[in-house]
């Protein structure tokens, strides 16, 4: 069943669709993402162009998160504080990154950004996920402790120090400002939430606890991908409604699947597949920007110069 999709300009079988809704929502329940960096990418692959798959993937986004946060809010787990002081950050970030995407689209090259973006973040974040991966393999074969990273870092002697008592914190606004605008950049110029950059920063960086890290990152990842949306709409008018419907369908139901999958198999396994999954969409865009295409030029119809 063929569905055209009016902002992307492009026919798409409506099965592929609610398909691929329904692999990153399995996606999404098995490792606790929200699977924008996986929707834009897959979108961009059945011939969805990369300003309506940012746009649209980010939307897709919104509403995961949504349903996550008020599982976490229930539990306690969320720290407003901080999700308040990464938002401030978040918008601005966000702004940025939509100024940029506007400029690069008037100059034809956001195509080009996207794939970029993904195959450099990608490749990154999914290098260091199978090397954490392993490691926690490892530990549980050898039953050996992990290592307590060390708290007293730079974000202990900078200015500007506020309380997060949700988090046990008292660090300055400032690394927390500073993760939130790079997430809300990335949210801008790749259609993703973050939280896969996101959650290890407040970890690592920040020192916040496990616990309270997915909630109080799920609750900024709503707000700057909401925005994100709304400004690419307003700005680029390239959120396709009925594309973003579709997914959602199908997202809803794989998330179900997916929580009960992901039940059933270990954390440390949970994340060597999907630094795995991150690696192989990272090869797979490179391979893209790489390898010459059949057809050097091709004549889109219906638009005029």
């Amino acid at each position: 069943m063929q569905l055209y999709l009016p902002i992307a300009e492009v026919s798409v079988n409506a099965l592929t669709l609610l398909g691929l809704g329904g692999v990153v929502g399995v996606l999404s329940g098995m490792f606790g993402v929200g699977g924008g960096f996986l929707i834009t990418p897959l979108l961009m692959l059945i011939g969805v162009p990369p300003g309506v798959a940012v746009a649209t993937g980010a939307n897709q986004v919104v509403a995961s998160s949504v349903s996550g946060v008020l599982a976490h809010v229930k539990r306690r787990t969320v720290d407003f504080r901080m999700g308040l002081v990464l938002l401030g950050g978040g918008m601005v970030g966000s702004a940025v990154g939509i100024w940029v995407f506007s400029i690069l689209r008037e100059m034809g090259q956001v195509e080009l950004l996207v794939q970029l973006s993904y195959v450099l973040f990608l490749g990154l974040i999914g290098l260091m996920m199978l090397q954490e991966s392993l490691r926690a393999i490892r530990r549980a074969q050898t039953n050996t402790a992990p290592r307590r990273a060390h708290q007293h870092r730079l974000v202990h002697r900078l200015p500007l120090k506020m309380k997060f008592r949700a988090s046990g914190l008292y660090i300055s606004a400032i690394p927390p400002i500073m993760v939130g605008a790079a997430v809300g950049f990335l949210a801008a110029i790749m259609g993703v939430g973050g939280g896969f950059i996101m959650v290890p920063a407040m970890i690592y960086l920040l020192g916040m606890p496990t616990k309270v890290v997915v909630g109080t990152s799920l609750f900024q990842i709503i707000f700057v991908t909401a925005f994100t949306t709304l400004m690419h709409a307003i700005t680029a008018y390239s959120v396709d409604i009925l594309l973003a419907v579709m997914l959602i369908v199908g997202g809803v139901i794989g998330a179900q699947i997916g929580t009960r999958i992901g039940l059933k198999l270990k954390a440390e396994r949970l994340r060597l597949l999907l630094a795995l999954l991150v690696l192989t969409m990272s090869l797979k865009i490179a391979l893209d920007l790489l390898i010459t295409p059949g057809e050097l030029y091709v004549l889109t119809p219906g638009r005029l110069p």
